[in-house]
């Protein structure tokens, strides 16, 4: 392979990675941690996302996700009311 195909395609690589880093961090303009109480206490999550609602549904389903079991349980728990939240 000659030395300037190979710093193309090196060149190329890093500029994607580049566009995908800026892009990410780009999309996380909010930062928010809901907290929701279960029968073990309350639990609290962080989320980040492009607008408030989004960020405060991204944390309120990492809450959500690992204290509960069956869908049911999922359903309400994405639809209960946070007892405690704050976003920056």
């Amino acid at each position: 392979m000659k030395l300037s195909t190979a710093l193309a395609i090196t060149l190329a690589v890093v500029v994607f990675m580049g566009v995908v880093v800026v892009a990410t961090l780009q999309r996380a303009q909010y930062d928010c941690v809901v907290c929701l109480q279960f029968s073990q206490g309350e639990i609290c999550r962080a989320g980040s996302g492009p607008t408030r609602e989004e960020a405060m549904q991204a944390a309120q389903e990492s809450v959500c996700g690992g204290n509960t079991s069956g869908m049911a349980e999922i359903i309400a728990c994405r639809n209960a009311t946070p007892s405690s939240y704050q976003c920056n």
